[in-house]
């Protein structure tokens, strides 16, 4: 692995910063063009490693990928797989999300599909998706204690009506994927809402899909539908975004705007949680472009913090970020507490303990929860060495505590930060 070193942010962080594009909304734009029958174009698409690795297990279950300046095209198939009575194993590498997502497509096909990966994903749960897709009539089958690889064998899918044990967008997105090939409804109960990329690009792409809000939770209705192609801008990632902004949350006098990035209040939770805590931050939202996904531009001016509580209905929200939300917590007065976020535990590492670890080698005061953790600020931090488990979320963390430490942080696997945002430190760099 290896060890970056980050020096303290010798001033502000200051200027404009454009993100990489969306994630999440670049796996699902993807794989739902593969799915449809014609030519999709997605420019903006994310070049972080996860989202090369679905490009590359969709180029090998038989869609025609290219690459065309800034733009993916896609030549989709309408959902069959090549070789339809074959076997075929397909490496998901380290993206949990392209494991998942597929399972949904890979529910519906004839012959055999392995969905397996890098030893890190093959640590991280797969029942909570195989449970539903079994449940619609798919044949599934994980390795002891519900690991990957995934095995799949041909099912006639009927729908079912499904709520998550857990809030999940991927394990939703699956159930959805599946329910666009099954005989009858599928019906998805939401109690918490989580991200709706999903949705928003089914719809888009004409799917026979409903949204239904209620005071009990959200009600999302799917029918057996052929889609067509797929044309779109990806906005700029809400979540590397939230990097960027926590940076400038952190750093005093700092003041930076971040364009481009997507709006999509499912994306948003970071933001809330800073505004409470005291955060300066300004929304504009950037208009003339006709899409399924909101776009803005962010502006964020450095602040004094105070301590917050996030509660497990806002998790869904901003799980990715809540190691951001800890090393903030650090700099703001007071108290801030996390509480419903077990999830993090099964990410691409034990997110709440990697997180305790850091933040108390470099010298906070932090109290670990089996859901979420407690910190008291402000702590003066010092510098230390962090691990970051080979995780991209602890390693930008840590990164960040760097700017704001009396001395140079060192993180190990600092290069994994490409599995989500490409040019991380290049970006922190134009902004000091």
């Amino acid at each position: 692995m290896t060890l970056g070193l980050i020096e303290p942010a010798s001033g502000p962080l200051t200027g404009y910063c454009r993100v990489p594009g969306d994630k999440a909304i670049s796996h699902r734009a993807a794989i739902l063009a593969a799915l449809a029958t014609g030519v999709s174009s997605i420019s903006g698409f994310s070049s972080a490693g996860d989202c090369r690795a679905t490009l590359a297990a969709l180029a090998a279950l038989g869609a025609d990928v290219r690459h065309l300046g800034g733009t993916v095209q896609v030549n989709g198939r309408g959902g069959e797989a090549a070789g339809a009575s074959t076997s075929r194993v397909v490496d998901c590498h380290r993206s949990g999300t392209t494991m998942r997502l597929l399972s949904g497509v890979a529910a519906s096909w004839q012959g055999v599909t392995v969905l397996t990966g890098d030893p890190q994903l093959l640590r991280r749960p797969m029942e909570r998706v195989a449970n539903p897709l079994r449940q619609m009539g798919a044949g599934v089958e994980t390795e002891p204690a519900g690991r990957p690889p995934l095995r799949f064998t041909g099912g006639r899918l009927s729908g079912i009506s499904f709520t998550s044990p857990v809030a999940s967008a991927q394990v939703k997105s699956a159930v959805l994927l599946a329910g666009l090939r099954a005989s009858g409804t599928t019906v998805v109960w939401e109690p918490i809402p989580t991200r709706d990329h999903t949705e928003r690009l089914l719809i888009a792409m004409g799917a026979s899909l409903s949204v239904v809000p209620s005071e009990e939770g959200t009600q999302i209705r799917v029918s057996r539908s052929s889609l067509r192609p797929l044309h779109l801008a990806v906005p700029g990632d809400a979540s590397s975004a939230a990097v960027i902004m926590a940076a400038a949350a952190l750093v005093p006098g700092s003041d930076v705007v971040l364009q481009g990035v997507s709006g999509n209040p499912s994306r948003l939770g970071l933001l809330q949680v800073l505004l409470r805590m005291g955060g300066s931050v300004e929304v504009s939202p950037e208009i003339g472009l006709e899409s399924p996904e909101p776009t803005v531009t962010l502006r964020v001016r450095h602040a004094p913090l105070r301590g917050t509580s996030v509660s497990a209905a806002e998790v869904p929200l901003l799980v990715d970020e809540l190691p951001l939300v800890g090393l903030l917590a650090t700099q703001a007065e007071g108290a801030t507490e996390v509480r419903g976020a077990a999830e993090l535990r099964v990410k691409e590492s034990d997110r709440i303990r990697g997180l305790v670890d850091g933040l108390r080698a470099l010298g906070g005061d932090v109290e670990e929860l089996p859901d979420g953790f407690v910190v008291e600020g402000p702590r003066r931090l010092g510098p230390a060495r962090c691990d970051s488990l080979t995780d991209h979320r602890l390693a930008m963390t840590f990164a960040l505590a760097g700017l704001v430490a009396a001395g140079p942080v060192e993180v190990s696997g600092l290069e994994f930060v490409e599995d989500s945002f490409p040019g991380f430190l290049e970006c922190l760099d134009r902004l000091r």
